[in-house]
């Protein structure tokens, strides 16, 4: 009768000691890459604590924007690595979040949602993005300006456009600073314009930012809108005006 408890107790004692656990330095890496970078690098650390070899399963990324490489697919016990996920930038800007999930055989916690948070200054503050006049409006020039960020030396700035209903004029003031003047032909029917406005910076690959530009439809006379398109309340019915409820 001793064998078959003995044997129980061995067996618990084995679930107990033998266990897989890995643990992560950081779940969230936070970046501030400079207007020049072209990627976002973020270094997930981690540390396998238990007794029992942990094995990955799968290494995912949120998006094609993001890729993943991972240094090993069995971490031993007490063995350290890393998950590198790298974030291509492009034109976006402001805080762009990403994540990794990692899938591993760890019975304890065998999903790990990694976050990428990068924080990108743009590099060029354009205000307003859009301009627009009203069909029928005086083509009267619209300005723009135009800053460099301080960590992104443009000198000069060149604008096409796919329109040429519509005239740019940039004109530099201090250094890293321009206005941009919209004009266009002909405002008589709508129509409407991207300007594509593009830095000598980075050299080997020129950053593009854009402009919109809209002749918008015009808005008809306020007598000849129906109520509810102006901002009047609508009227309460009349006593007279509500039809007398049905007898049955």
């Amino acid at each position: 009768m001793k064998t078959p408890i003995l044997t129980v107790t061995f067996s618990l004692l084995l679930a107990v000691v033998a266990r897989a656990d890995l643990k992560w330095e950081q779940n969230t890496v936070e970046l501030h890459p400079s207007s020049g970078d072209k990627q976002a690098i973020a270094h997930f650390k981690y540390q396998n604590t238990g007794t029992t070899p942990v094995h990955f399963k799968s290494v995912k990324a949120s998006c094609g924007c993001t890729t993943t490489q991972s240094q090993k697919e069995m971490v031993n016990p007490g063995e350290k690595g890393e998950i590198v996920a790298t974030f291509n930038i492009g034109d976006r800007t402001g805080q762009q979040v990403k994540t990794v999930t990692v899938q591993t055989d760890d019975p304890t916690n065998a999903t790990t949602i990694l976050t990428l948070k990068a924080n990108i200054t743009p590099s060029l503050e354009i205000r307003p993005m859009f301009v627009f006049w009203t069909s029928g409006e005086a083509p009267k020039p619209k300005k723009i300006s135009i800053k460099a960020a301080k960590e992104f030396p443009a000198k000069e700035i060149t604008i096409k456009s796919n329109n040429q209903n519509f005239e740019s004029k940039l004109e530099p003031g201090k250094p890293g600073e321009w206005t941009l003047e919209v004009t266009p032909k002909d405002t008589s029917h709508p129509m409407g314009t991207a300007l594509v406005l593009q830095t000598d910076y980075p050299k080997d690959a020129p950053k593009s930012f854009y402009v919109n530009a809209q002749i918008t439809q015009a808005q008809p006379p306020p007598l000849l809108r129906a109520p509810n398109q102006m901002n009047v309340p609508a009227r309460a019915a009349t006593p007279a005006a509500i039809p007398s409820p049905a007898t049955h």
